[in-house]
Parts: C-alpha cells; sequence; structure tokens
C-alpha cells in the first residue's frame, strides 16, 4: 500500500507527492513524461509490504521501457497470476505483485481487471501510444480522488494533494454539505465535500488517449464491476455456511501474505472476531502470536473488554490494548481532521485512529479489519424494515412477533419504536407498510431550515433516492436489495475512506477479508433468509463460525462497533469544547444556519432534553474543518 500521484497538462511538481509522505515511509519516486496534451508526472510514495527489494520502487517500467506503473494497494493473488503470465512466456524481475500488475495489464488490458483478488487504484502510462489507464477496485477499498478542469487533470490518493493546483478553488460543494449535516453521510456519490475534487468511483476505469484528448474534455469513465442483484440461489442453511466458509478462509489465507508484521483489528464484535480466530487458525505453526489490537474504555458503558478476552482466550492471539480519555480525545481532534480531509460524522474514527497509531508503534505493517461484513450480510438496524416487510408479505406473523421480542429483549426497543418508521408514515391502510423507504423527501431539520441549505437539498426524493440514481440502482424492494445499497453507496465507501486515511496516517496498510470480490458475490446473490432470521443480523456468519468463535461473541446482537464515550465526555468535561467549537461554526458560516435552532438543539441535546446522536459532533467538526482548510461558500 502506497500513496500516488498523476497529472496531464499542470507544471510537474513533486510536492504533490511529498505531502503523502506518511503512505510511503519506505521510499519516494518521480517520473516525467512527453504528450500532445502537455507534461504527464508520476508520482509515488511506497509503503514496502510484498518484495521488500529496492528493484520494486515504483514508478515502475516494463524492460522496454514502454509502460510505467504507479499503484496503491496490494495484489493478494499476485503468486498465481505471475505463474500464469510465465506459462506465458512473461518474465519477471522481482518477486512483488506490483510488477505482475504491470505485466497484467499489459497482457490482458483492460480485462486484467476481472482476473485481480485485491485492492487497488493505480495508473499506466503507455509511453509509446501515449495512453493513461486508470483504475480502481470492486468497492473502493483503495482511494483515488481527481481535479479536472481546462488547465489540466490531476489524481492522487488524498484530496490534501490537489489543493495547491492551479485554479483549485477551497469552495465547498454545498450539495455534500448538505447531505452530511443532515444524514451524516459522505462519499455516497462522486463529489467530495470540495467542490474541485471528485472521487473515480469504485468498480471503474478511465482510458484517456492523450493524442486526442485534451483538459477540460469528458472524462471516459467505464464500469468494469458492479455489485451482484440477489438471483434467490436455493441452497440449505448448511451448505451455504459451508460455502461462506471455504470463501472466508480463502479470503484470510491470501490477505496474510507479506513480508512485513501481520496483525489485527479486535472490537470484539462478531466480524473482528471472526477474522481473528480465522486468522489464528491459519497462523503459521511456531510463529509468534498473533497481535491483536483493540482500544477500551475500562468502566465505561461502551466497553467491550469481555468479549475481547473471551476470543483472546479462544484464539490464543496476543492481546494489545490502547485507551484514551476526553483530554486525549480533544487533543487528537485535528490529527484525525488532517488525516480525512472532510469532516467525519463519527467520534468512532478517533478510537481506530488510536488502534492504527498502537499498531505501528508495536512494529505492525499489515492489519486484518473487519469492514463490509455488515453491508453484504444485513447488520444493521435499518436492515430490519425489510426483514419485517418479508414477513408481513409471507404472513408470517408468529416470526414477526418472535422478531419484534427479540429485539426488545436484546436492544431494548419496545414494539413502538421498531414499528415507528412504518406507522410514522400512516395513518394509512396495512398495506402502505410495504412502501419502500426514500420516497418523499423528509422535512427539513429546523436548525438547517435557511434558503442557503434549502436550495442545496435533493430536488426529488431523499438523499438516498439522490444517491441511488447515479448509481442506477432500484430502490430497495428487499433485504438483499438493500445490501447492494450499503456495499456500492451509502455505507461502505464511507467507511472505507475512514479506514484508509486512519491506517495510512501511521503507515499501516489495512486490508479487509470480507470484501474479496468474491464473498461479496456469493453473499449479495444469497437470499434473505441467509441474512436475517428472527432477531438474528448476519446468519451465515453466525452459523459458519459456530465452534471457531466463543459462544459470547456469536451470538452477541448488541456490538457497538469502535465507539468511545463522546455522550458522558460531551454533557460533561467537553461540554464548553463542543459549545464553543458549534458557536464558531455559526460565525464562520451564518447564512448556512438557523443560529437560534442550533443553540436550542445544542442545549436540548447537552442538558439530556432530547436523544443524543451526532449531530453535534458534526457541527462541530464541520466548523473545525472549515476554518483548518480555509474553506468558502
Amino acid at each position: 500500500m502506497c500513496g500516488l500521484f498523476l497529472s496531464v497538462g499542470f507544471t510537474p511538481d513533486k510536492r504533490h507527492i511529498d505531502v503523502v509522505a506518511h503512505r510511503g515511509p519506505d521510499g519516494e519516486g518521480w517520473r516525467l513524461f512527453d504528450s500532445p496534451a502537455g507534461p504527464v508526472a508520476f508520482g509515488h510514495r511506497r509503503l514496502s509490504i510484498i518484495d521488500l527489494d529496492p528493484r520494486a520502487a515504483q514508478p515502475m517500467a516494463t524492460p522496454d521501457g514502454r509502460y510505467w506503473l504507479v499503484f496503491n494497494g496490494e495484489i493478494y493473488n499476485y503468486i498465481e497470476l505471475r505463474s500464469e503470465l510465465r506459462n506465458q512466456g512473461v518474465s519477471f524481475r522481482t518477486e512483488s505483485d506490483g510488477e505482475v500488475l504491470l505485466e497484467a495489464v499489459r497482457a490482458w488490458g483492460p480485462s486484467a481487471l476481472d482476473r485481480l483478488i485485491g485492492m487497488f487504484a493505480f495508473a499506466l502510462w503507455d509511453d509509446r501510444d501515449k495512453v493513461l489507464f486508470i483504475a480502481r477496485d470492486r468497492v473502493g477499498i483503495k482511494p483515488l480522488v481527481y481535479h479536472a478542469s481546462t488547465a489540466g487533470f490531476a489524481a492522487g490518493s488524498e484530496i490534501k494533494q490537489l489543493l495547491d493546483l492551479p485554479g483549485f478553488s477551497r469552495r465547498m460543494d454545498l450539495d455534500r454539505v448538505h447531505d452530511f449535516l443532515s444524514k451524516g453521510l459522505t462519499d455516497h456519490l462522486a463529489g467530495t465535500m470540495f467542490a474541485d475534487a471528485k472521487n473515480l468511483g469504485p468498480g471503474r476505469f478511465l482510458r484517456l488517449d492523450l493524442k486526442t484528448w485534451r483538459p477540460g474534455m469528458p472524462l471516459p469513465v467505464t464500469d468494469y464491476w458492479r455489485p451482484p442483484a440477489p438471483d434467490g440461489r436455493i441452497l440449505s442453511e448448511e451448505a451455504a455456511a459451508e460455502e461462506f466458509r471455504a470463501l472466508f478462509e480463502d479470503s484470510i489465507r491470501l490477505q496474510m501474505r507479506a513480508d512485513v508484521k501481520v496483525g489485527s483489528c479486535l472490537s470484539g464484535g462478531l466480524d473482528s472476531s471472526s477474522i481473528v480466530c480465522e486468522q489464528a487458525r491459519a497462523w503459521p505453526e511456531g510463529a509468534p502470536p498473533l497481535n491483536a489490537i483493540s482500544a477500551v474504555f475500562p468502566g465505561s458503558a461502551v466497553d467491550e473488554s469481555r468479549f475481547i478476552d473471551a476470543v483472546i482466550a479462544a484464539s490464543g492471539a496476543h492481546s494489545i490494548r490502547t485507551s484514551f480519555d476526553e483530554t486525549a480525545f480533544a487533543e487528537d481532534t485535528l490529527a484525525v481532521l488532517r488525516a480525512q480531509d472532510e469532516p467525519y460524522g463519527s467520534t468512532s474514527l478517533h478510537a481506530q485512529y488510536r488502534v492504527f497509531r498502537t499498531a505501528r508503534e508495536n512494529g505492525i505493517k499489515v492489519m486484518l479489519d473487519g469492514q463490509g461484513a455488515d453491508e453484504i450480510l444485513g447488520g444493521y438496524h435499518g436492515c430490519f424494515h425489510f426483514h419485517y416487510r418479508r414477513l408481513i408479505q409471507q404472513a408470517r406473523l408468529i416470526e414477526l412477533l418472535q422478531t419484534l421480542n427479540e429485539r426488545k429483549a436484546w436492544h431494548g426497543l419496545s414494539y413502538r419504536q421498531q414499528l415507528r418508521p412504518y406507522f410514522s408514515r400512516l395513518p394509512a391502510p396495512f398495506w402502505m407498510l410495504l412502501r419502500p423507504p426514500g420516497k418523499t423527501p423528509p422535512p427539513p431539520i429546523d436548525w438547517m431550515d435557511t434558503p442557503l441549505l434549502n436550495a442545496h437539498a435533493p430536488r426529488e426524493g431523499s438523499v438516498l433516492a439522490q444517491a441511488l440514481a447515479a448509481e442506477g440502482l432500484i430502490n430497495a424492494k428487499s433485504l438483499g436489495d438493500y445490501c447492494v445499497i450499503l456495499t456500492r453507496t451509502t455505507s461502505l465507501p464511507m467507511l472505507l475512506r475512514y479506514e484508509d486515511r486512519n491506517s495510512m496516517a501511521h503507515g499501516i496498510e489495512a486490508r479487509v477479508p470480507f470484501l474479496d470480490h468474491r464473498l461479496i458475490e456469493f453473499c449479495l446473490r444469497l437470499g434473505d433468509q441467509h441474512k436475517m432470521v428472527g432477531g438474528d443480523t448476519k446468519r451465515i456468519l453466525r452459523r459458519a463460525m459456530t465452534g471457531i468463535l466463543p459462544e459470547s461473541v456469536r451470538q452477541r446482537r448488541d456490538k457497538l462497533g469502535f465507539a468511545t464515550p463522546e455522550e458522558t465526555w460531551f454533557k460533561g468535561p467537553l461540554r464548553g469544547m463542543i459549545e464553543a467549537g458549534i458557536e464558531e461554526t455559526l460565525m464562520l458560516y451564518p447564512d448556512l444556519f438557523n443560529a437560534g435552532a442550533v443553540r436550542r438543539h445544542t442545549r436540548e441535546t447537552l442538558d439530556g432534553d432530547r436523544p443524543f446522536d451526532f449531530s453535534l459532533w458534526q457541527l462541530y467538526i464541520f466548523g473545525v474543518w472549515g476554518r483548518t482548510y480555509g474553506m468558502t461558500l
């Protein structure tokens, strides 16, 4: 994993790759080329993971000097692909996965993308034909942000690389600002919070023939992969669990390939615990124990230590734990923000940031983590909407009552709370329960009820409907449809950006075994009955991990994620910081907010007169971001 930069037309400037030295502390490379569209620059910062030899450095060229590569990520099946290419007469000078990728694209063209198992963002330059080829992995595990104007085209691993380009403005994209402030969403569309920075979407490539293409012309982006729709495969629960386990085990086997120290994130929940236990089963005999790193908060309601203890005992892994108080949380805020480059909707990023910092302090360069399971298997509370609807449609009222009772017992949710998403849209005939969500725009939030923000609310439907239209997806009619949406837009792209920036801020490569595309495709095609039964989410994972996970973890329904005690902190020792920060937000951007409503919302939330949510954090961090980056409306 590394950092990359490329530009066409702009005056080459090595500072654009130097600014992400944290992504690649082990080496750097810089190469310039000529083209009819102007100078082409390739920059690379190297984090050495596979083949530590300097000959594996980038930009990397084919022996004839025609093709050049800059690459961020890992190709996990590089050994198998190298063997296939050798059988076709290709010779290799290194043991790196980067050289395998270079030769694979040279041999097979864009179809090489279909053969890759891994995470990647890369650019390949054909210096003879003057063609630039840029691609991103299927679900966007690795980032690629770009800026395009009549002056030039530039792309990199992080937005900070683009900020000093000629003509790049610090102007906000107010559509994305609205989405963040109202829903906490980012990365659900191609745009970023910066009006002049976009993301190359997951599963897409871009081919620019610089003999004819010029800066300012449209960018010909092509989809090479899309998540499959549910196809109603009929499998017994046992057969489905066996196939899932085989794919999961192979994903972990491949993702343990490295020439450096490998560890794992362990939050104590089902997903990360499954990875740690499977990783420990595949751990080389006689090697030092697997290191599992956790963030804990002893004595708080969000502490997960008892579940972490159970996983450590079952797996034999070595536990490393980090903790921090409200003072350290506040001190980390600017560092986390500078890593992310955009405001972030949850304080949980601070716990994740600390976990990766602890990994670096312990000499670990690769960490496996559990991102993606909730999306491909329906692990979120919102998934119950579709479960209830299926039970009602099929007149399975006993199972419906069982589910309501289980969620009441496990999560403390009353019948009214569970069914409110339906009945709040009534009074109506019973069939109205079956209407898909997101069809009607929600009323504006009072503190956002200003002419400027209202002008940037979705024109038709909801934020979700807008994202679906951009991706060509249908509104969800089933849990399976909803999992496709979570995987392609809304949830997963945002969480993957958080993970990439937090890990790379410390020179750590984060790998996500649940997002092996073979496992994604298998899970998304499965029927809903393999994802949710009664009050059980991620049913197939729980079944597959029988006898491997401790039962106290396998049967958990109360996972918190990388949680922090933010409610206690904000209502107590950090209240002054939050209130002062929100006042700064109002001062910086008075036209965005209804100031009286913001102050009332803040006071009532901190006094406990309204439910606590992330809106206060979003208001706070939005102002910190605006001040730090000099953002304008």
